[in-house]
């Protein structure tokens, strides 16, 4: 059955073009926003969800220390105002250049330009063992189930007299040792430190181990040496077992194996790499093996006409970045920048301008009061550093209401040492019966 083609989307105006995104992610949210404000733009932004989700803090979902709600916010609020612009939610299964077509699950959508702003998945690096026995955290429907499966667990270590069952309960084992790993992993120490005790107080938790395993000999590899040694210092100080320059293996049931040894936990948390979002009608050439695609200095794909990536996704190598850009949402909302300004620029026939990344700085948290913040100028830890980091992320959340509600958490939980989103949520399939 032939699918409909630009279904209750109508044409673009004379003289406009129309503009396709695929992905509501830092990047394609702020190309969307900044093209939305010229009438020169007719714009489409697909996604599988209705809501941006902020990344960065999906970790304190993930430990109850904020709300899903808190860090999403519904793409169609954005753009109540812009009637240029257009919201599908829809599953992308392909681009057709020929036809200069992106078909998806509720059919076909027509493009003049396409920007690809699909951002990464999980990458288990062909593991099926350990994709099977592990949770990557990219999501927020998978910060909610690591959330469900470690309260679960303790509740089941809390009726088991199987002793090895019930040490597997209580261990959580975090593969990677980047950003994700570091802050999870400080988040579930300080749980365990001074919140979990006083709710199971039949459990003992300096049975407790949280494991970070990471097989370079550094963590924050993207990081200083001077911030690497600062986060290991911190997380042990916390209590974490860190483990460098150590492989896994692969994880089955409760254990999980690596080249020095065997980890019981039935909690583990892969955050070990990242890969692009397979997009059917890209040519594998400019495709690399992590699944990012190939761009030129413009952004536009190699080999490609009318066809961009932006953020995590677009692989543009340069020789300050041999290896593509860092995939942070700074370097994919400065993408989104200069993109848009080019296509403004293209439109009025002025001359264009390539990408350079301006970088700012980079930060990480590792607990209450310690983090590690670089910039150009200076590279420090502690308090001051951790201060930062909250300012910095509370700022970059979309919705006032969503800035106060995370800003209230955090002062709450900051002065009280309690948490109080520790719910275990069991989604139920319910039944319908056909008509």
């Amino acid at each position: 059955m032939q699918q409909k083609v630009d279904i209750n989307i109508p044409p673009s105006e004379k003289g406009q073009q129309r503009i396709i995104i695929l992905g509501a992610g830092f990047g394609g949210l702020k190309l969307a926003r900044l093209l939305g404000q010229s009438n020169q733009f007719q714009v489409l932004l697909i996604d599988r969800n209705n809501y941006h989700q902020f990344q960065p803090l999906l970790y304190q979902v993930a430990t109850a220390g904020l709300e899903p709600s808190s860090i999403s916010f519904p793409i169609r609020k954005i753009f109540q105002k812009k009637k240029n612009v257009f919201i599908r939610i829809a599953e992308i299964e392909a681009v057709e250049t020929e036809t200069k077509t992106v078909k998806t699950k509720i059919g076909r959508f027509k493009y003049d330009k396409l920007v690809i702003a699909l951002g990464t998945t999980t990458n288990f690096f062909g593991n099926n063992k350990i994709e099977e026995n592990s949770i990557g955290l990219k999501t927020v429907s998978e910060a909610l189930y690591i959330r469900n499966q470690i309260l679960k667990n303790y509740e089941n270590a809390l009726v088991s007299e199987n002793e090895k069952v019930s040490e597997a309960a209580l261990n959580i084992a975090i593969v990677g040792g980047g950003p994700t790993g570091v802050e999870l992993a400080g988040a579930i120490a300080e749980l365990r430190n001074n919140i979990l005790p006083k709710e199971y107080p039949e459990l003992d938790f300096s049975k407790m181990n949280i494991f970070l395993i990471e097989a370079t000999n550094r963590l924050l590899g993207t990081m200083s040496q001077f911030s690497s040694q600062k986060a290991k210092n911190y997380l042990q100080k916390l209590g974490v077992k860190v483990q460098l320059n150590t492989l896994v293996k692969f994880c089955e049931g409760n254990k999980v194996i690596t080249d020095s040894g065997v980890i019981l936990s039935s909690n583990v948390v892969w955050a070990a790499g990242m890969k692009g979002t397979t997009l059917n009608g890209i040519p594998p050439k400019v495709v690399s093996p992590s699944g990012r695609i190939a761009v030129d200095a413009f952004n536009k794909v190699k080999g490609m006409d009318n066809i961009f990536a932006i953020g995590d996704i677009a692989f543009m190598e340069t020789s300050q970045y041999p290896n593509g850009h860092p995939q942070v949402a700074p370097v994919a909302i400065q993408q989104a920048e200069n993109l848009a300004r080019n296509l403004m620029a293209e439109v009025a026939q002025k001359e264009q301008k390539s990408f350079t990344y301006k970088d700012k700085g980079t930060m990480a948290t590792v607990g209450r009061n310690l983090a590690v913040v670089e910039l150009p100028f200076a590279k420090f830890g502690g308090f001051f550093a951790w201060v930062i980091w909250m300012f910095v992320h509370l700022m970059s959340i979309l919705g006032i209401k969503n800035r106060f509600f995370i800003f209230i958490n955090w002062l709450t939980n900051y002065f009280t040492y309690n948490l109080s989103l520790r719910l275990i949520i069991k989604p139920k399939k319910q039944n319908v019966s056909p008509k």
